[in-house]
């Protein structure tokens, strides 16, 4: 089951809101609650509260909390207000007040798990089907990789060993 939480129109610029969202998506939701504050960032306090929000529906849902698991976090632009600067000799320099939409998508690891068994499984039917598994190397057509990776029988690139001895005998000259 997917839950979601949405915050939009978030007065911050979305590059430095995701500096703090790529912490938070190796975390459980949980962790990333007790953290992200601690991270010395602005944008961690509105994240942090959309979390508390992801897990709060859960909850309502039913949903144990320490189940749960952070599907994505999108960041995603919101609409800009332009400003000016004045400028020398009388211009206007330009200039973005940048907005930023958070959403946040919570799953539960049983879902995780059984897609991954189905997608397992779903491969190995396709392979059984087939007869034959691409990935063996015994499949493979050896004198194609081989043609590829020699030049008439040659090494494309000289080992480092024999580089440095010549390097050597040049610098002694």
């Amino acid at each position: 089951m997917e839950i979601v939480a949405v915050q939009k129109y978030l007065r911050m610029s979305p590059t430095k809101v995701r500096l703090v969202a790529d912490l938070a998506r190796e975390m459980t939701p949980i962790d990333a609650i007790e953290r992200l504050p601690f991270s010395g960032k602005r944008a961690a306090k509105p994240l942090v509260k959309v979390l508390k929000t992801a897990v709060a529906n859960a909850k309502k849902q039913g949903l144990n909390e320490e189940e749960l698991s952070i599907k994505e976090i999108q960041i995603n632009e919101g609409p800009k207000l332009k400003r000016w600067r004045a400028g020398a000799r009388g211009r206007a320099k330009p200039y973005a007040r940048r907005m930023s939409h958070i959403r946040v998508v919570l799953t539960t690891e049983n879902n995780q798990v059984a897609k991954s068994k189905l997608q397992t499984n779903s491969k190995l039917e396709k392979i059984a089907k087939d007869g034959s598994n691409k990935t063996n190397p015994e499949t493979l057509n050896p004198k194609s990789e081989t043609k590829s990776n020699l030049k008439s029988g040659k090494p494309k690139v000289r080992s480092l060993v024999s580089r440095l001895s010549k390097n050597k005998e040049r610098s002694k000259k």
